[in-house]
């Protein structure tokens, strides 16, 4: 996996030369070296993967904390910091305020960026203020503030280089996700499903801002930006109208389908993935068809914006299981040959991995065992539901009906897995997922679209399954068997990114506040240490000075710590989550902080 790493990365350099040199290349050296973490999810392949060997399952039971800094912001802090050189990026949530520090001089602040945004953006943040985090290339940090301006800042003094806009608040849009650089080019979503939004991912020109190609998840061919002859899903051409004709009339022009989770590219296939998400509105019988393409998997050249495959995992969404997961880019053997994989942990409780080539569906299973809405993906490629999940009657809220309370539907809609990512060690080829143990009742009502209004149209309640007292599990997952190798139970879901290292160690976070680092073979917890407040951000390492380091930030919040971010008390509030959650304001408090964890000296 290294060695194809490696390979891959070289591949872009040669891939481009020919068209001069694009403002990447650099990027693309730079995440060789372990040292640093230059991109949002370390790799361009989302491994959340450390070569840094120098914290062991031998040693990490003496991690001490080294340093510790205080971003003055409450609400939920998400994503993590970047490390380039001697220079660490941390962003915060809204108002996005981003902070360069000099590792080499003490953490010193040298510069601050803290925008002016708007405070009338928060009300159409559905689900916290969050923001997962900063990307660089070409000299620049790049922001996807709240208020969905995009911002060039110049890595070396904050300077605003240029910002462009990326959507409207005043119709629900807002910008929460991490952007990500891709040769001559800065890729964005967008997020708004709970307000009827019609989303997209957007490529901005690196250098100036300009719009280069913009991509929609549902509607007509050309805004889609498909092929109907040579875009397939699972090995078939789309066919024209693919998405009109699964939306009743103009639907399509509110029906969500947003993109505010990670993207992920290989270079070698010069692609680019990433997932999109519900269907607006959460009553299923307001927008009866599949819904295309929201719930789907995308894979697109980055140059001309246009989709090479795509795979829905939930046709007509009946709850809020969004597609937007990271998708984890490995090779690995299967059935005796190489193969590229892509691995998917989605919201629905199902882990997919597909051949990242051409779509291919090669496992598809469910990665918490109390699963129960489906009892399974139809794998025969000769039949006609080939590919879609079998749902169960009992769960389903459209058949349930408007104005009826469908109980006991696992997971919840905040999913097996939310955004918070895995990881993925070439060592042990297994996966560490941070999941959430959480089921609900859901009770879809009739709702009417006004632009920049709530257009949600249900009403929630979360719990632990049955006879489970627990909401959370961190779990070793087998992408090529689709099995759970092992599994740690956690008191709520955990909502943090998890990160594995060639020390053979995993670490994660919890709601709670801990930071924990678990043998990647066993799952043995090995360590733990209570942060200022709960973490739902995600796990970093770097070196410098020749130590290695462990970063976390900590900000309870998210979806799951609604309810304290946000001071709600409702139990349905929070789109169900607030009592659901209710019992971890008996264990932290708000508060956002990064804490730098290293060995003795």
């Amino acid at each position: 996996m290294r060695k194809v790493l490696l390979a891959t990365c070289l591949g872009l350099i040669a891939a481009v030369a020919a068209g001069g040199a694009l403002a990447n290349d650099e990027l693309s050296k730079m995440s060789q070296n372990p040292k640093d973490w230059v991109m949002p999810a370390g790799d361009y392949a989302n491994t959340r993967y450390s070569k840094l060997n120098q914290i062991t399952t031998a040693n990490v039971g003496k991690l001490q904390v080294a340093w510790t800094f205080s971003t003055g912001v409450l609400r939920g802090h998400e994503g993590g910091p970047l490390i380039i050189g001697n220079m660490m990026y941390v962003h915060t949530p809204f108002p996005n305020k981003v902070y360069a520090l000099d590792l080499s001089k003490d953490n010193q602040i040298v510069w601050k960026y803290e925008p002016k945004q708007d405070p009338n953006v928060i009300p159409v943040m559905c689900c916290d203020t969050v923001n997962r985090g900063v990307a660089y290339g070409d000299g620049k940090i790049f922001l996807h503030q709240a208020d969905t301006t995009l911002v060039a800042l110049d890595a070396k003094t904050g300077k605003v280089e240029w910002s462009s806009k990326n959507g409207d608040p005043g119709k629900g849009e807002t910008g929460t996700s991490a952007p990500l650089v891709v040769k001559d080019k800065i890729l964005v979503g967008i997020s708004g499903g709970e307000f009827g939004v019609h989303c997209h991912v957007t490529a901005y020109d690196l250098k100036s801002g300009k719009l280069l190609w913009r991509a929609f998840s549902q509607g007509p061919d050309d805004q889609l930006m498909v092929d109907p002859e040579k875009t397939t899903e699972l090995g078939r051409p789309i066919g024209k109208d693919s998405s009109l004709k699964t939306w009743q009339g103009d639907q399509w022009k509110i029906g969500g389908g947003c993109t505010w989770g990670w993207l992920s590219y290989d270079p070698a296939l010069n692609l680019v993935y990433y997932g999109s998400g519900n269907p607006s509105t959460w009553n299923p019988k307001q927008r009866p068809g599949d819904n295309k393409w929201s719930m789907t998997i995308f894979a697109r050249n980055p140059d001309t914006g246009m989709a090479r495959w795509v795979y829905q995992m939930t046709p007509h969404d009946e709850w809020d299981y969004d597609g937007v997961n990271e998708m984890i880019l490995s090779d690995q053997q299967v059935g005796g040959a190489e193969r590229k994989l892509l691995t998917h942990f989605d919201r629905n409780g199902l882990a997919y991995t597909l051949d990242r080539t051409n779509g291919e569906l090669l496992v598809a299973e469910k990665y918490d065992p109390t699963v129960n809405w489906t009892t399974g993906v139809d794998m025969n490629k000769s039949s006609p539901t080939y590919g879609r999940p079998k749902v169960v009657d009992k769960y389903s809220t459209a058949k349930g009906g408007e104005d009826v309370n469908t109980k006991g539907i696992c997971p919840a809609a905040l999913g097996t897995k939310d955004q918070q990512p895995a990881a993925y060690s070439p060592d042990t080829q297994l996966f560490y997922v941070p999941t959430n143990h959480v089921c609900m009742d859901y009770e879809p009502f009739k709702v009417s679209y006004t632009a920049g209004q709530p257009y949600v149209g249900a009403t929630l309640s979360m719990y632990p399954p049955p006879g489970a007292s627990h909401m959370g599990n961190f779990i070793a997952w087998d992408n090529k068997t689709g099995k759970i190798v092992w599994s740690n139970k956690e008191q709520f879901s955990v909502w943090s990114g998890a990160l594995a290292t060639a020390g053979g160690v995993v670490f994660y976070g919890t709601l709670e506040g801990y930071l924990k680092a678990v043998d990647a073979k066993s799952g043995k917890e090995l360590y733990k240490f209570k942060t200022p407040s709960g973490i739902i951000g995600n796990v970093t390492t770097y070196e410098q000075g020749g130590k290695q380091y462990i970063a976390v930030l900590s900000g309870v919040g998210g979806w799951a710590g609604i309810g304290l971010a946000a001071g709600l008390t409702d139990p349905t509030a929070g789109l169900g989550a607030v009592g659901g959650y209710a019992a971890l304001s008996n264990y932290t408090a708000l508060g956002g902080s990064l804490t730098v964890f290293s060995l003795p000296q």
